[in-house]
């Protein structure tokens, strides 16, 4: 499937990254009405959508989310995410009365050291069989 074939929310993660690909299970997993899509940035999709909002095709250090033709990342982008999940994490949403910049100088400060402690893969994530239906091409 394609961004063009969904009207679903679409996540865009670094795909190479241990965190984001955990992050993106953990989604799936509370995302029991199946709302969210998936694209790793370094993908084919990931890489149009980005072009697609103007950000730079190389932005592999944020979380990405679109969302009725509208772009957000970072902080902004997770929050608007986890308030679509079940359970209690819709919650957490209420940290979006934070002010900006200092949720993404947060979330900037855990971007630069995700690799260093969760790791990095040499190759993006490859969805199981049951996932994949929630990944674009």
């Amino acid at each position: 499937m394609s961004a063009r074939e969904t009207n679903n929310p679409i996540v865009l993660f670094d795909g190479v990254c241990n965190l984001c690909s955990a992050v993106v299970v953990f989604t799936i997993e509370r995302d029991q009405k199946r709302k969210f899509m998936f694209a790793p940035l370094q993908s084919g999709a990931g890489q149009a959508l980005l072009k697609k909002f103007n950000l730079p095709a190389e932005l592999f250090d944020s979380f990405v989310l679109v969302e009725d033709d509208r772009c957000y990342s970072r902080s902004t982008a997770a929050l608007r995410v986890v308030k679509r999940l079940t359970g209690l994490w819709p919650v957490l949403y209420a940290v979006i009365i934070v002010p900006g910049p200092i949720r993404d100088w947060i979330y900037d400060f855990v971007a630069r050291n995700r690799y260093r402690w969760f790791g990095r893969k040499d190759q993006c994530m490859v969805p199981t069989a049951d996932m994949k239906s929630r990944f674009l091409e």
